[in-house]
C-alpha cells in the first residue's frame, strides 16, 4: 500500500503554546481511514516519535479534537524532551475479536484485497504508525507507542503480531484480559440485551489469583514473537493490578526486555493529566515522577537507544 502525508485534515491551536496540532488521517488497511493529531517540537528537523493512545476506540474526530483541549499536557512534556507525537483514535474495540480472529490475512480477489477478517482497532495504530513513518519531521527509525488501560493491551498484541514498526512500548495499566485468555470470575456477567460480557467491575487484584485464572500456555505463545523493550505500569489500588502485574511477569519469565513500576494515584490513566475548561491542569507530584520515569524509559528506548 503505497503512503504519503499529505496537508493535515485541520489545524488546532493549542492553548499556551506555540506549537499546534495537526489532524491526518491514514488510510486503513481496508481502505478507511483513522485520525490523528500530531504536534512537533519545530518545523525544522527529524524527531523520534511517540504515539499517545487511550482506552477503547470510537468516537472519531470529535473524540481527537476534544483530546487536543483535554490533554495536551503530555504532549507539552513530550514536545520540552525533544519528541514530536501524537494522539490517535482508531475503531471501536470487538469483543473478543483478537482472541477469536487470529492474526490479520490478506489475500486477492479480482484484484483487490480479500481479507480473513475485518482490521481491529490496533491495526489501525499500525495504519497511523506507517503513516507517520512518511512524515518529514519524524525520523522513521524510532517510534515509540504509550497506550492507557484498553490501549495498553493494544501494545501487546501490536507487538506480537506486528515487528519493527517501534523501538519500545509503555503500558499502563494494560486490561489484558483478552491478551491473557482469562477467565472471568462471578464479578463479571453476560449483558441479556447484548449477550456481550459486562467485566467492569472485575475484581482482579491479586496477581496469583490472575495468574490461576489465565491460559498461561497460551499468553506466553503470544507473548513470544514480541521483540520490543515495554515499560508495564500499575495503579497500586486498582482492582485490576493482578493483571497489570502478571502481564509484566510473563514478559520477564519470556526472557523480554521488560520493566515495572506502579504508583499510587486515584485517576485512571494517571501519566494523561487533564486539563480543565479554565486552562489549569490537574497535575500532582506522583504524575509528575510517573511522567518523568516515563520519558526516561522512551529517552533509553527510542531516543538514544
Amino acid at each position: 500500500m503505497s503512503i504519503e502525508v499529505v496537508a493535515p485534515l485541520e489545524v488546532h491551536e493549542v492553548p499556551g503554546s506555540d506549537r499546534p496540532a495537526e489532524i491526518y488521517l491514514a488510510q486503513t488497511r481496508d481502505g478507511l481511514y483513522t485520525p490523528y493529531a500530531m504536534r512537533t517540537p519545530s518545523d525544522l528537523g527529524r524527531y523520534p516519535f511517540v504515539f499517545l493512545a487511550y482506552g477503547n476506540g470510537g468516537g472519531g474526530l470529535d473524540w481527537l479534537r476534544g483530546r487536543i483541549r483535554t490533554h495536551a499536557y503530555i504532549t507539552e512534556r513530550l514536545l520540552a524532551a525533544g519528541y514530536a507525537c501524537a494522539w490517535g483514535r482508531y475503531r471501536t474495540e470487538v469483543e473478543l475479536g483478537y482472541h477469536r480472529g487470529g492474526e490479520l490475512v490478506v489475500d486477492t480477489r479480482q484484484g483487490m484485497d480479500l481479507m480473513n477478517r475485518a482490521p481491529l482497532e490496533y491495526e489501525d495504530e499500525v495504519a497511523i504508525l506507517q503513516h507517520v513513518r512518511q512524515h518529514p519531521l519524524v525520523d522513521a527509525g524510532r517510534l515509540g507507542h504509550v497506550g492507557v488501560s484498553h490501549a495498553g493491551e493494544m501494545l501487546f498484541k501490536l507487538a506480537s503480531q506486528y515487528d519493527g514498526l517501534l523501538r519500545a512500548g509503555v503500558a499502563c495499566e494494560p486490561a489484558n484480559h483478552e491478551f491473557l485468555d482469562l477467565t472471568p470470575d462471578d464479578t463479571a456477567f453476560v449483558n441479556p440485551d447484548t449477550q456481550l460480557r459486562n467485566i467492569e467491575e472485575m475484581q482482579m487484584r491479586e496477581t496469583d489469583r490472575v495468574r490461576a485464572r489465565t491460559n498461561v500456555s497460551l499468553a506466553l505463545e503470544r507473548i513470544k514473537p514480541i521483540d520490543l523493550p515495554i515499560l508495564v505500569m500499575g495503579r497500586d489500588d486498582d482492582h485490576l493490578q493482578g493483571i497489570f502485574r502478571l502481564s509484566y511477569e510473563l514478559l520477564a519469565e519470556a526472557g523480554k526486555d521488560a520493566q515495572w513500576v506502579s504508583w499510587d494515584h486515584p485517576l485512571h490513566g494517571y501519566i494523561f493529566p487533564v486539563t480543565r475548561p479554565n486552562g489549569t491542569v490537574d497535575v500532582d507530584d506522583v504524575q509528575e515522577r510517573a511522567i518523568d520515569g516515563v520519558i526516561e524509559f522512551l529517552d533509553a528506548r527510542v531516543k538514544n537507544g
